[in-house]
């Protein structure tokens, strides 16, 4: 368990200008931090809710407050690329303002996340109803992809409808609330045309931000290597990459376990692919030969939403899953910090750099046999498992273990 210390502060003299030069001083965790390349024991100084220093042997003598994370892994603060979060009571809403959606306060801090961004719940019709309710009223920092779809996730019907589908009206609400929309939402369409591929990638050329596709339901789909070679661009986002499911084509050859050669080309041009593991939107099947080839996902998520009949789990958990598949501690880590700060153009999180917003996350990774499985019932077993023993949000304690 972390050990968290209160040092008394001094009031008298000149020592009171010195008393509070450190907001908080975490020592002797294990630091890994992709941005600046750092993977070492080091203590973490900071002020203000800034992060004021990262070096070996801080003095503490000064400091409010000292925590012990000796035997730990210190991290930026995670951040979950992919989730639902605009709740609302109503369940003929789905995403949108329903009951499929979950307030990110109750599961963002006790899995080490700091930010959350919401995976197109809501378009541009409802865009300024779900930051006055959620992300104005959340402690968890909530940014979002603006769904193509002006009725957002509102129910399938209404996903399938291209007339509803306005680069020109989506781009304006992405530019006006540039604050907290990162990206553009395409999801759930079920029909033969590439109109709303298309329609959300000029809304992202408009607003100059990233779309994330949800592609492949289709009952005859639509080509995979023509979506990734001739439809999106450098800097978008492929979500549930590891998927295997009717009537969606699938990046592993399930005839040869080989990854696809497209796919390969896709990264090499630029596309980026996310986990987004949801209840059915990842399958070992498809994870393993991929990892093992040495493919990897840009991002690791959740696709956090309301369970219906497989059970939701937590980033650590998800995370604990690719130790098992095979991808390193600072490889998984650098997935879910600066990897999705870079992506959503958010380079302000993600990372311990002097000055930065003091988001950061302590991880103990226990030494344990666990049993993994995803929605088929495949299993593996892995002897990892990341337990979030504290998070740290603006410079403050927000959960702790």
């Amino acid at each position: 368990m972390l050990k968290s210390i209160v040092l008394p502060l001094l009031f008298f003299g000149m020592q009171c200008s010195f008393a509070q030069q450190y907001q908080i001083v975490i020592k002797g965790g294990h630091v890994i931090d992709p941005k600046n390349n750092i993977d070492e024991i080091l203590d973490v100084a900071i002020s203000h809710g800034r992060i004021l220093k990262t070096a070996k042997n801080i003095d503490t003598i000064n400091a409010h407050q000292v925590i012990n994370a000796r035997g730990m892994y210190v991290v930026p603060g995670l951040i979950d690329m992919h989730t639902h979060d605009f709740y609302g009571v109503d369940p003929d809403r789905h995403f949108c303002n329903g009951s499929e959606s979950v307030l990110p306060d109750s599961f963002a801090f006790r899995s080490g996340v700091t930010t959350v961004v919401d995976a197109g719940s809501s378009g541009w019709k409802d865009f300024p109803d779900f930051r006055k309710k959620i992300i104005d009223s959340s402690k968890t920092r909530v940014l979002a992809f603006l769904n193509i779809v002006g009725a957002g996730m509102r129910g399938r019907a209404f996903e399938q409808d291209t007339i509803d589908m306005d680069a020109n009206k989506t781009a304006f609400i992405a530019q006006q609330y540039h604050n907290y929309i990162v990206g553009i939402k395409l999801a759930h369409f079920k029909g033969p045309q590439w109109k709303p591929v298309d329609e959300a990638i000029k809304a992202g050329v408009m607003a100059n931000i990233p779309v994330m596709i949800d592609f492949g339901e289709s009952a005859t789909p639509l080509s995979m290597q023509e979506l990734f070679l001739q439809h999106l661009r450098p800097g978008d986002i492929f979500t549930h990459c590891f998927a295997q499911l009717k009537g969606r084509e699938s990046i592993v050859d399930t005839m040869t376990k080989k990854l696809k050669s497209f796919v390969w080309n896709a990264g090499k041009r630029g596309i980026l692919f996310d986990v987004g593991y949801g209840e059915i939107s990842f399958s070992f099947s498809q994870a393993i030969p991929a990892i093992s080839e040495g493919f990897h996902p840009n991002t690791i998520s959740t696709d956090m939403h309301a369970v219906r009949k497989y059970k939701m789990k937590y980033l650590t958990e998800i995370m604990s899953e690719f130790l098992a598949i095979g991808m390193s501690i600072h490889d998984v880590v650098e997935a879910v910090t600066w990897n999705p700060a870079k992506e959503i153009k958010h380079q302000e999180l993600g990372n311990l750099s002097k000055g930065a917003i003091a988001d950061i996350t302590i991880l103990h990774v226990r030494n344990n046999i666990i049993v993994f499985f995803d929605h088929t019932g495949h299993t593996i077993e892995g002897s990892k498992k990341f337990e979030c023993e504290m998070t740290i949000k603006g410079g403050k304690i927000v959960y702790r273990n």
